[in-house]
């Protein structure tokens, strides 16, 4: 049998307690009313989807969602139990198995429901849906009256439907500027008022609405990006009800350590020159792992130090100034804290003019996951 054992020492350590305890803060927050599902698409946002969602539901998460068929699979092959709905549009190929699995899938088209549903005295279970309704994010769901009362005169035809619940996504709640939050809330309204029976899951929040919009809460609310520890904006982090633990520490150790002249040149295209004598550390991890060259110049933590990444940083490794002469196996920390310095997520963002969602989810296969409590 193949070993699991990681010789290289770069890896990214989950904080599954840090994942509880958002869930657990969150679900305080919008009381006992209000169901929380866990958004665990994209490998639980770079974190790991199967090992996430067990922690989210440990905490009383009810509910979890992907993104894909192949997502919601992958955690019913791995035992999980509870609800998992398909946020995005499913192909209808996907339609029996998904009654069979008890997987939600997101429904918006009176067409697609019909043609998905040429089967249904196939059906192994009634195939349990969500409307998405599109209230101003442009992306998908219906958008008016007609088309919501389309769907349901589908709906009302068979008897292997159920509307398990109803939904749309804010695409400004993590913004200071309220109003188009609270226009898509109203525009969900109108089209909910339409419906001859309120369905059992009234959602519209995601993380940031959570967080902002507690009168918004409604039958459920959707954490992503917060289940993790992170703010979906700056504005979001500045105004937030309770403090969000991250999840994520980056690290690696020392593989290499030169002393090298004034003068002296580092990697690809000499993009670094010493300007003293400096001593220069190499650590096994590269753009291949997610630590993308724009990231040149950004700081690493090393004996409660921070070091910036000097020269190009190329497919597999990477250079740092040290602050002294070190040992070869010495922690380097890129995301995370070591002692009173912390490197955080959305430090690299900033340097690479992106959002916090973005670091996590390119960090790659090659960083093994290892979890802690």
């Amino acid at each position: 049998m193949e070993s699991t054992t990681c010789y290289r020492p770069t890896k990214a350590i989950i904080n599954l307690e840090a994942i509880k305890e958002n869930v657990k803060s969150l679900k305080e927050y919008v009381g006992n009313k209000t169901a929380v599902i866990a958004v665990v698409k994209a490998d639980g946002y770079g974190h790991g989807d199967v090992e996430v969602a067990r922690a989210a539901i440990e905490a009383g998460a009810e509910m979890v969602a992907v993104a894909t068929p192949e997502e919601a699979l992958r955690l019913r092959g791995a035992g999980i139990r509870t609800g998992i709905l398909v946020l995005a549009p499913s192909p209808v190929s996907f339609v029996k198995k998904a009654a069979r699995l008890e997987i939600t899938l997101a429904v918006s088209e009176a067409d697609w429901l019909e043609e998905a549903l040429q089967e249904e005295k196939a059906f192994e279970n009634p195939l349990k849906i969500h409307i998405k309704a599109d209230c101003g994010m442009g992306r998908t769901g219906l958008r008016d009256k007609k088309a919501l009362q389309m769907l349901m005169n589908v709906v009302a035809r068979s008897e292997h439907v159920v509307v398990d619940g109803m939904f749309m996504q804010f695409s400004c709640a993590d913004e200071r500027d309220r109003n188009h939050t609270v226009e898509q809330y109203d525009r969900f309204m109108e089209l909910v008022a339409v419906l001859k029976e309120k369905p059992r899951l009234l959602h519209v929040s995601n993380s940031a609405g959570a967080l902002l919009y507690p009168e918004f809460a409604m039958d459920a609310v959707r954490v992503g990006i917060g289940l993790y520890g992170i703010a979906p904006s700056a504005y979001v982090e500045e105004n937030l009800p309770f403090p969000l633990k991250k999840a994520l520490t980056l690290e690696t150790e020392l593989s290499f350590v030169k002393h090298l002249e004034k003068g002296s040149t580092i990697s690809y295209g000499s993009t670094y020159q010493s300007s003293e004598a400096e001593w220069i550390g190499t650590i096994p991890i590269g753009y291949a792992d997610g630590l993308q060259r724009g990231l040149r110049g950004q700081g690493v933590l090393i004996a409660g130090e921070r070091a910036p990444i000097v020269g190009t940083i190329c497919m597999d490794q990477c250079m740092i100034k040290l602050p002294k002469e070190m040992n070869v196996g010495e922690k380097v920390t890129l995301i995370g804290k070591q002692g009173a310095e912390e490197v955080r997520v959305e430090e690299w963002a900033e340097r690479l003019d992106t959002i916090a969602y973005e670091i996590p989810v390119l960090l790659t296969k090659r960083v093994p996951r290892v979890y802690s409590n």
